[in-house]
């Protein structure tokens, strides 16, 4: 499951990340580092390092005696710089590999 390539805490923000831009938790509270650390099996250490991660990024907030909740405006602030990742640094390689193949537009939406 895990990608040597890097760091398990940054995957597991990835998880987190997905999570929030697929609208899972809601306005609801986030899993606890222990609930969320038994799902993936790892250490809760390495899931407090992913929740702090997302804290300094301004997309997860602590509530005291709460837990931790996806920050207001977070899912639409993510849309936002994810979208601009892709265009940037996905979309040139998969419009090569179109160009590449030969495909047309109708090709790909024939499929979806």
């Amino acid at each position: 499951m895990w990608q040597d390539d890097r760091p398990i805490y940054l995957q597991i923000r990835d998880i987190i990340v997905v999570r929030i831009l697929d609208n899972v938790h809601g306005d609801g509270p986030l899993p606890s580092v222990r609930a969320l650390a038994a799902e993936l099996d790892v250490n809760p250490l390495t899931v407090a390092k992913a929740y702090q991660e997302l804290q300094l990024a301004g997309l997860v907030v602590a509530k005291k005696g709460v837990g931790l909740y996806v920050e207001q405006g977070a899912r639409a602030a993510l849309l936002k710089s994810e979208r601009a990742a892709f265009l940037e640094t996905e979309w040139p390689r998969i419009k090569r590999r179109i160009a590449q193949l030969g495909l047309a537009p109708e090709d790909l939406f024939a499929q979806a």
